[in-house]
């Protein structure tokens, strides 16, 4: 059962990784935003770089008149350890 539940874990963070960079790609090609695949990465990573972006804008280091955007990067962080401290926990049932 444990080992069945880190898989899922894994499984859930590689596919959620893949899309982020697969998001951070397509900001890169902008031609490519308006297709359908681009439309299904940004619906299903938009709930998880939003509330990132909301506290990179209210820090000392975010504000509005950014050049790039960090969510992706504070995001992939947040998930690595997010999947650390699931697989942490599972260790200990």
């Amino acid at each position: 059962m444990v080992d069945t539940l880190r898989d899922v874990i894994s499984w859930l963070y590689y596919i959620v990784f893949g899309l982020l960079l697969v998001r951070v790609f397509l900001s890169w090609i902008p031609v490519i935003r308006g297709g359908g695949i681009a439309e299904f990465v940004y619906a299903f990573t938009e709930p998880v770089l939003a509330p990132v972006r909301k506290y990179i804008d209210r820090s000392p280091l975010g504000g509005p008149g950014l050049m790039f955007d960090f969510s992706p990067v504070v995001a992939f962080f947040l998930l690595r350890f997010l999947r650390s401290l699931l697989e942490s926990l599972l260790l200990l049932l």
